[in-house]
């Protein structure tokens, strides 16, 4: 039988060669934090007596960034902070400090039901195979994965990060996923699956989804960029170099112009090509924001595919805004809104999707903090 190894903080490796899988049981922890601890100690015992006094933040959304489960955006951090009390810096952790123990911070959130190995594994390896089956055929982006099997952006993601045991998913997704193998059951799945460990095809796959050491470095890259973020100061961006002339003239003053990129892709996304072409950016925009040509009205008539609109990188996407998400085959435009449970949703109109912004990576989305009608 294949040897299950249960870890916390640290890895050597994903796995032996179709053998032992490393299972990382708090691999859905990525923001280790303070908040916790320090909404406690100041006069909130209860999560939903916070969440009142910071209307701004959706009840969901503070506790996923409480537990780690989400990366909090530092205007997030300066709020819970200025409600506390404290400083901003005062919510994050030092991972690397000898006393962290990624299993005694989570334990408070855990349930206290001993994890079935043997789900969690399959669990890693179906990620794991997920990726391989997707890796192994460029026509299955994600948008492709859910026109043709309808399994939605979101799932696709927790199941390729192993987010919960096979059983948790409900039977649409199931389904979906038999479809995308090509076998009719779950037996017929799983067998699948283990037959492809067994081979040795999802060794390069498995550390991706269940490795220890690597969501740590993640973990630590994150809670730096939040601490140089806070450190920096509220709405300062860093300004870019004004254009000058020959002779040192500057004959735009403080005008800043900012490259455009675009580019019609099938299903609505705008390639990442830098175009020939500048704007002007806005004044509070941040030091990495681009312009990005619409190309056609995926959100329909009040942004028309003539438009260019400004994507910052620097700030996140707010309910009532625009947002841009990076794909693996370009940007994707969206409307924001959220959801009844105050999750953060993203809309298309053409095509017609809605994407759970809270479960995307904050490196790939970018707020449009104005836009151009030419």
């Amino acid at each position: 039988m294949t040897k299950i190894k249960g870890t916390g903080r640290r890895s050597d490796a994903g796995a032996a060669p179709g053998g032992e899988v490393r299972i990382d049981l708090h691999r859905a922890f990525i923001f280790p934090n303070r908040m916790r601890e320090q909404r406690r100690s100041h006069g909130y015992p209860k999560l939903l007596r916070l969440a009142a006094a910071i209307p701004e933040i959706p009840y969901i959304r503070l506790s996923k960034i409480e537990r780690g489960e989400v990366i909090a955006r530092a205007d997030e951090l300066r709020r819970i902070a200025a409600t506390l009390g404290l400083a901003p810096a005062d919510l994050l952790l030092d991972i690397d400090a000898p006393g962290f123990d990624i299993a005694a911070w989570a334990e408070p959130f855990e349930d206290g039901t001993p994890p079935d190995l043997e789900e969690e594994r399959f669990a890693v390896l179906l990620g794991a195979a997920l990726r391989a089956r997707r890796g192994s055929d460029s026509a299955l982006t994600i948008a492709a994965v859910e026109r043709e099997f309808g399994l939605p952006p979101v799932n696709l993601s927790r199941i390729e990060n192993a987010q919960k045991p096979f059983a948790r998913w409900n039977a649409a997704t199931q389904s979906a996923l038999y479809a995308l193998f090509g076998v009719s059951d779950e037996a017929g799945l799983r067998r699948l699956v283990h037959e492809r460990h067994r081979a040795g095809t999802l060794d390069s796959f498995i550390p991706n989804v269940s490795d220890p050491a690597a969501r740590h470095a993640r973990s630590r890259v994150r809670i730096a960029e939040l601490a140089a973020a806070l450190a920096q100061g509220p709405d300062l961006p860093t300004p870019a170099p004004a254009r000058t002339g020959t002779g040192g003239a500057n004959p735009l003053g403080s005008i800043r112009l900012i490259p455009v990129r675009g580019g019609a892709l099938p299903q609505g996304l705008i390639a990442d090509t830098v175009t020939s072409e500048t704007v002007e950016a806005p004044h509070a925009a941040g030091p990495r924001a681009f312009g990005l040509k619409v190309g056609r009205a995926t959100l329909g008539g009040g942004l028309p595919g003539q438009a260019t609109v400004i994507a910052d990188p620097d700030r996140q996407p707010l309910p009532g805004g625009l947002a841009a998400l990076r794909e693996e085959a370009g940007w994707r435009l969206l409307s924001v809104g959220s959801d009844r449970d105050g999750r953060m949703i993203g809309y298309s109109i053409n095509p017609a999707l809605e994407i759970a912004l809270d479960d995307c990576d904050p490196a790939r989305l970018a707020a449009i903090v104005g836009a151009i009608f030419v």
